[in-house]
């Protein structure tokens, strides 16, 4: 008798929500990270002394290691397992969160979020890997993907609702320490619930097993690829701050689209057992999926961090009613998520993707009608809902077609590829749209200087942009193919 077979329903049923817990948990922690720190950010430059010229490495010391490395830990989470390499993620994690904290000065803090972001890159795959491996029928998969696509959309709103707290009642330090009793917790329970497949992949009651012995890791294939991510996201990120045109930024970006094509070239010639399986973009619902994750990567970022800013920049809300006013968002996150998994079964991805969409889109439509004399419930309450209500519905059928049709054994690269093409649209996204509402504010300001007015015109022309973009991403989104469930 197996040991699946061996064990009753009650059991795996257990153990099936405790994988679900340990996935969930695991991916707003690592979504959470990336923007906990926006609301302490100007604590941690008084303390840390940082200049205003390395303060953005508190953001992107994080991004840069944590978009390379996404490809790489996809594939090893393939060939060694989710469970091993989930457990390491959680590891490597946990310790730089505690390095982040005690840092006495400003190297020391990039050093840890460099760490967290190699850590959070490991999580990321192989969550996903191990929930899709354990959940496979498709009701309850839809169900468990709704769970994990409602902390993922929330994660970004739930870091600022947690960091203002933090920052107002206790100590900026606490966005990184309270990783650290979370990140024991997430491993405590991964130990207990998460075994190993026969081919790599994860569930809830399977066997660990070793690598196959004549597994040969692809060098070049994987520096190639973590070097070129890494570099094109470090010219889309630090592009506004240095200048498009300077040297610095444009040969990171010719470095990266260099490598890439090396990576291409050896993946599709040269490498004898392939980082990546490039017949993976043959499925139709994968490459769509990935592609309207891009535009999706890109709004999520810069609507968070639009929405801070014309918070407390404009309005003058104080650190805790920042985080407050972003709860009802993250409720509606939760909804959307709740009612895909109910009609996602019945529908497949396609239909949910282009209802999400929708309401993203009029919500920014409408955000962007905000200005400096805006009230948060006559002026920002209907967009939050409407943003919220489509990031639920869109992050979890995304996630559903990205994975669809993908062999078991190719479920954490298929992961991977979708929290890069998140991570490369948040870089890329970002960017985009600081030039867009600085352009904006300085047209409004003129020659008088940027006021509170310009600022509220330059954070309304980047709703509307982000607006048009996720517009266009209803292409993508349509190309998902029908039947897929």
């Amino acid at each position: 008798m197996t040991y699946q077979m061996a064990l009753d329903a009650p059991v795996r049923a257990r153990r099936a929500g405790l994988v679900l817990a340990v996935c969930c948990l695991g991916q707003l922690m690592v979504i959470l990270d990336s923007s906990i720190v926006n609301v302490a950010i100007p604590s941690i430059q008084s303390a840390l002394h940082f200049t205003p010229g390395s303060l953005t490495w508190v953001y992107d010391g994080y991004l840069i290691p944590f978009a390379g490395f996404l490809l790489f830990s996809g594939r090893m989470v393939d060939l060694y397992g989710g469970r091993r390499l989930l457990l390491i993620g959680l590891g490597v994690f946990t310790v730089f969160s505690l390095v982040g904290g005690i840092a006495t000065n400003a190297a020391t803090l990039v050093l840890g979020r460099a760490g967290q972001g190699f850590g959070g890159a490991i999580i990321a795959s192989s969550a996903l890997a191990v929930l899709t491996s354990t959940f496979t029928e498709p009701t309850e998969r839809a169900k468990a993907l709704a769970l994990w696509g409602a902390a993922s959309g929330s994660g970004g709103a739930i870091g600022v609702l947690s960091g203002g707290a933090i920052v107002e009642w206790m100590s900026w330090r606490w966005v990184f320490l309270v990783n650290v009793p979370l990140g024991l917790l997430i491993a405590g329970l991964a130990v207990a619930s998460v075994g190993t497949t026969p081919g790599g992949g994860s569930g809830a009651q399977a066997k660990e097993t070793k690598p196959k012995q004549q597994t040969k890791l692809d060098v070049l294939g994987s520096v190639s690829v973590t070097l070129g991510i890494a570099a094109l996201v470090y010219g889309l990120a630090e592009g506004q701050r240095y200048g498009w045109g300077s040297a610095r930024i444009v040969s990171a970006l010719a470095i990266g689209v260099v490598l890439l094509a090396v990576f291409v070239l050896d993946q599709a010639k040269l490498a004898e057992q392939p980082l990546m399986d490039l017949r993976l973009f043959r499925n139709r619902s994968v490459w769509a999926a990935n592609v309207t994750m891009l535009a999706f990567g890109a709004a999520l970022p810069a609507t968070f961090y639009f929405l801070t800013l014309l918070y407390q920049s404009v309005l003058h809300y104080s650190a805790i009613r920042t985080g407050l006013v972003f709860l009802p968002l993250t409720v509606c996150a939760f909804i959307g998520a709740a009612a895909s998994s109910v009609i996602a079964p019945r529908t497949g991805p396609r239909p949910m993707m282009l209802a999400g969409l929708v309401p993203m889109i009029a919500g920014l439509v409408w955000q962007s009608a905000a200005d400096e004399h805006a009230t948060y419930v006559a002026d920002l309450l209907g967009p939050s809902l409407l943003f919220g209500l489509g990031l639920g519905i869109v992050v979890t059928s995304v996630a559903g077609a990205a994975t669809a049709g993908v062999p078991e054994d190719k479920q954490g690269l298929a992961s991977g590829v979708l929290n890069t093409s998140q991570s490369l649209g948040g870089a890329a996204g970002l960017a985009v749209m600081v030039a867009v509402a600085q352009a904006r504010t300085a047209h409004v300001a003129g020659e008088s200087g940027p006021d509170a007015h310009a600022f509220a015109a330059g954070y309304a022309a980047a709703f509307l942009a982000t607006g048009v973009l996720l517009a266009l991403s209803l292409v993508s989104a349509a190309a998902v193919p029908r039947e897929t469930r």
